[in-house]
């Protein structure tokens, strides 16, 4: 599964061509708010594990391992998350969500970070660390369904796509440039969703008053 291969003038591997396939079928379905997104999220990150241990990408490797336990817990939250164990909807955070987000990705970059200088022989353990970080964050965000999980991403994409071309995963690197346009296309989709629900569930208040 290790051997070269060239595809459309890029080198690549059966394993790394494996993991692109089935990453692009997770973000669609992601996008489609179809559950079966995380059983292909749970193949995916196992075996980007393994392309990102050949390529010494050590906090990207050991974030494959949170996705995957990460992907069991979302994929419950869609179907009976929210409180009355219906399917979970689409919801965005408040200012102090956003904050807290935005320190915990801070948090787990500066820890990250240190761990992989200190620990391990990448040469990228900041862009590593910081991008390991944003990825557990967005990951949480989309476990429940929160819009701000596709500016997450946006944000980490095109900034991996820059990571991978330094370290020669070049397939990789158009996946998530890929990525990039899907995280926009996911955001729109979300974002009439959730306008969707509103207005379904005024129009409900609206009966039961009257």
């Amino acid at each position: 599964m290790n051997e070269t291969l060239n595809l459309l003038g890029l080198a690549t591997t059966p394993l790394e061509l494996l993991s692109f396939a089935l990453s692009i079928a997770t973000v669609w379905l992601n996008i489609r708010q179809n559950h079966w997104a995380w059983l292909f999220a749970i193949l995916s990150s196992a075996l980007y594990g393994a392309v990102f241990y050949e390529s010494k990408l050590y906090g990207d490797m050991g974030l494959q391992l949170v996705f995957i336990a990460v992907s069991v817990w979302g994929w419950y939250q869609w179907l009976r998350g929210d409180d009355s164990h219906e399917r979970l909807p689409v919801t965005a955070l408040a200012w102090r969500g956003r904050a807290v987000a935005a320190v915990a990705w801070l948090v787990l970059f500066a820890g990250l970070a240190w761990f992989l200088k200190s620990n391990t022989d990448t040469d990228v353990p900041f862009a590593d660390g910081f991008l390991t970080a944003g990825s557990l964050v967005g990951q949480v965000l989309l476990s429940r369904k929160k819009l701000e999980n596709w500016h997450t991403w946006i944000i980490v994409d095109v900034l991996y796509v820059a990571l991978y071309v330094h370290k020669g995963l070049m397939l990789t690197a158009v996946l998530y440039a890929m990525f990039v346009v899907m995280a926009i296309i996911g955001l729109l989709a979300w974002r009439k969703s959730m306008a969707g629900d509103e207005e379904a569930n005024a129009a409900s208040a609206a009966m039961v008053l009257k």
